[in-house]
């Protein structure tokens, strides 16, 4: 068996050891990923035949359903869904149909917002354009003018012609930026964007309730995209006992820009729409997706390292690159470890989480129940039985590195890691950068080593993320096969070392800060 043997210091003073990466291991894990992959199969049966995979839909739980069976079949331990607790109502839709009528006939590109009701049979009217970007513009529709109408709200979005290409890979300028960079903020942005953020959402509610309270026919809104890519959204809340919120569309910005411009110019336009949509609401509960291999070392089996991605999806396309690219990934890089017939000394957990999209709800439980509570952070003793957590979440694009979010216990040994695939990741990075909105966050949150890998963009900020066009297409199958290589070397190098990855300091008690990052 061939060993290298790396020397590395850890933040704990007088520790001196002999970090090994077993290069068999290695090329075992090599061979089955990139000769004997089956990331076409999964992704398929996540996109293709799941379909999209809001949490609590029928397509979750049909994606849910197939990746315990599938893990079952690979020989994999505990593979089950476990539930967390009450997440809310599950929505679909069942039909949707948008257009034009006046002056001319035109299908339009859009899909009812997220848990809204349908228009209950075919609608037609004229449309009202309202221009609401501030609060006093929101209080000059405050008076039930609207009742009754079909409104659009008028988009302020960008939709001048690009330059630059939609598929981007890092330059090693970008990469070596990122190395150079400090933690910061809440992921990748400042707390001052972060605010904004908070702001514009905050007032797009209002927006939504406000025209909702004047009981109009139809709500219609184009709030960002391109090219005739339009992205999703919440119309309403999921929540069990929330109300039912009336009937709403997200379009394309290139058709409510053409309704904007010939109502400005005098000339009526006139729709007509149907949707029809579904609510999920006797079972309020929900869970996550979880399966094991199980470890052999009489010391160390009790230790766990985690893997996962989210595997709910907004509705417009198929959730491929958000998340089901992570989650086959994940998934493939488990069937890699079993099918090589590797032995981990601890014990290796993926877990693909439910409610992502609506604020982590499934890994934040999880953890929650599993870990400790970062409000108290009263701890559990599974607390100190975690090695490590890694995450994949930021689209298709090939693995360039890793952040550590702040803790930089780990990074010669990742360095030393990522190095050894240095022939299938170019210019190998680890950065001390913050990385935000995703899974790993939960396990940060309660001073569990939380890690998400640097990732090519690809399209994913351009074109895939959250939009119709998030589908199996947009995915790039050696890049999906050289992640779920690495992500199966990092875990079976993390299960076999001697002592656990490095850890950060506690963070204090969330009720002691005064307030829930």
């Amino acid at each position: 068996m061939k060993r290298i043997f790396y020397p590395m210091l850890l933040l704990f003073p007088g520790v001196l050891f002999a970090q090994e990466i077993d290069m068999d291991a290695m090329a075992k894990i090599r061979k089955e990923g990139l000769d004997n992959s089956k990331v076409k199969e999964i992704a398929h049966q996540l996109t293709d035949v799941s379909g999209p995979r809001l949490t609590n839909s029928p397509g979750f739980q049909r994606a849910a359903e197939w990746s315990v069976s599938e893990m079952k079949k690979w020989g994999l331990t505990n593979s089950r869904i476990e539930e967390w607790g009450e997440f809310g109502k599950g929505w679909q839709v069942e039909k949707s149909y948008l257009a034009m009528t006046k002056p001319y006939y035109m299908p339009f590109i859009g899909i009812p917002k997220a848990w809204t009701s349908g228009t209950s049979g075919p609608i037609k009217g004229e449309v009202v354009v309202v221009n609401i970007q501030n609060e006093e513009d929101l209080q000059k529709y405050a008076d039930g003018k609207l009742s009754g109408k079909i409104v659009l709200i008028k988009s302020t979005i960008d939709t001048d012609p690009t330059f630059k290409p939609d598929a981007v890979r890092y330059t090693t300028e970008d990469l070596d930026k990122m190395t150079n960079s400090q933690p910061f903020g809440q992921g990748n942005f400042t707390p001052e964007q972060m605010e904004k953020m908070r702001t514009m959402r905050f007032f797009r509610s209002k927006v939504d309730s406000t025209l909702k309270t004047q009981k109009i026919k139809l709500e219609l809104a184009a709030r960002s995209g391109k090219h005739g890519t339009f992205y999703t959204s919440n119309g309403a809340s999921y929540l069990g006992k929330s109300p039912l919120a009336g009937p709403s569309f997200e379009m394309s910005p290139e058709h409510a820009g053409l309704i904007t411009r010939l109502v400005e110019d005098g000339i009526p336009v006139t729709l007509e729409a149907e949707s029809a949509t579904s609510f999920y609401d006797k079972k309020l509960t929900t869970g996550n997706v979880i399966a094991e291999i199980a470890g052999t070392d009489p010391k160390l089996k009790d230790e766990v390292v985690m893997l996962g991605g989210h595997l709910d999806s907004w509705h417009s396309g198929t959730g491929a690159t958000d998340n089901a690219a992570g989650c086959t990934v994940m998934m493939e890089a488990m069937r890699i470890l079993k099918a090589s017939g590797l032995k981990p000394k601890r014990t290796i957990r993926i877990a693909l989480w439910s409610g992502e999209e609506q604020g982590l709800h499934g890994s934040r439980n999880y953890v929650k129940n599993t870990f400790g509570d970062p409000q108290t952070m009263k701890l559990t003793p599974a607390h100190e039985k975690l090695s490590a957590y890694y995450n994949i979440d930021n689209g298709t694009g090939r693995i360039r590195g890793i952040y550590l979010q702040g803790n930089e216990g780990p990074r010669a040994t990742f360095e030393k890691w990522l190095n050894s695939f240095s022939d299938i990741i170019d210019h190998p990075t680890v950065t001390s950068r913050n990385t935000g909105g995703t899974d790993h966050q939960s396990f940060d949150a309660v001073g569990l080593p939380g890690f998400q890998f640097i990732q090519d963009g690809i399209e994913y900020n351009t074109r895939t993320h959250h939009s119709n066009a998030d589908t199996y297409e947009r995915l790039v199958m050696d890049d999906l096969k050289q992640m779920a290589v690495v992500v199966a070397a990092f875990v079976y190098n993390t299960a076999q070392m001697d002592l656990k990855i490095a850890r950060k300091e506690l963070p204090k008690a969330r009720g002691e800060q005064g307030a829930r990052r």
